[in-house]
């Protein structure tokens, strides 16, 4: 069964809590798993949501700051560990090339996997697979960092009425759709476009093209909210983003459900999080993020 859900795994900024611990999200798409900004203690984080290291084939850094990817070193010397039985991707800022090999080389251990390098220096697609193309964006923050997006192919929606008015029926479908054609009816015929499903991971950023560009019509964006509205000097001046901006974000690109995450420490209440954005306008799906919560990709638009 095809399974299309975020799993969090820390949602704190900067410092963890008693209650929040550093960054830390899976992302799992069908049959694949793909980790965001390991936070400290997200190998621990993963046990308790109940994911695996046999579960992730990529890996996405936004920046290299600790609270994203702190969690590098443990996660990758598991991945080893588990012997997992596939290669595993990271993407990661080229700038920050170094820290990501201090991170993986921080202690000895014995290498039983293939993990393949691929850094990203600009805008553009990283990888294209046949459930996705991943691509990123460069955002505004003091060190250099980049957001991700995921982009399912459109594909084509198999209309039966129209089938049925052509009389296709039986393997004769499968023959249509095989060919493109069936006795002169062309497949454009009795399908539809069906537009595929879009993701994307927007972290430390202030307001800029390319938040709003990663954001564009999808079906979800995971993004930071570190300040409330009444604190969005500060934001600005640590190149982060008021809850207020990031619902702003989500509302002018067409999303269809909204996770907040990445809080500071200052603040007590989640609920603020959620009237600021709903005040800014954003009317769709909305999730307050919290420790070891699933979040399913909403589905399809029939």
């Amino acid at each position: 069964m095809s399974v299309r859900e975020l799993v969090v795994l820390g949602t704190a900024s900067q410092v963890p809590t008693r209650h929040r611990n550093h960054n830390g999200y899976l992302l799992r798409w069908d049959g694949e798993g793909i980790l965001f900004d390991p936070g400290e203690g997200t190998q621990r984080q993963m046990l308790r949501a109940g994911v695996a290291a046999h579960d992730i084939n990529r890996i996405c850094v936004t920046h290299f700051h600790g609270d994203h990817s702190l969690g590098l070193a443990g996660v990758i010397q598991r991945i080893n560990l588990d012997r997992v039985p596939h290669p595993v991707t990271a993407h990661f800022p080229a700038s920050g090339q170094h820290f990501f090999d201090r991170l993986r080389y921080a202690t000895a251990y014995r290498q039983s996997v293939e993990l393949a390098e691929v850094p990203v220096a600009a805008d553009g697609v990283l990888a294209t697979t046949a459930a996705y193309t991943l691509d990123s964006h460069r955002l505004s923050h003091p060190v250099e960092s980049y957001g991700y997006r995921l982009t399912e192919p459109d594909r084509l929606r198999i209309l039966p009425g129209k089938l049925a008015e052509h009389g296709i029926a039986g393997p004769d479908v499968g023959r249509i759709q095989r060919d493109g054609v069936l006795r002169g009816v062309p497949l454009e015929e009795v399908s539809e476009p069906r537009r595929g499903q879009r993701f994307a991971f927007v972290m430390d950023t202030r307001l800029c093209d390319g938040a709003f560009a990663l954001a564009e019509e999808c079906d979800m964006l995971v993004i930071e909210s570190t300040f409330l509205d009444e604190d969005g000097r500060l934001a600005a001046d640590h190149g982060h983003l008021t809850a207020g901006q990031a619902a702003r974000v989500a509302k002018e690109s067409g999303v269809r459900h909204l996770v907040l995450t990445h809080f500071s420490q200052r603040y007590n209440d989640p609920e603020v999080f959620e009237r600021q954005a709903r005040a800014a306008g954003f009317e769709g799906g909305l999730t307050i993020a919290q420790d070891l919560i699933r979040v399913p990709v909403p589905t399809r638009h029939q």
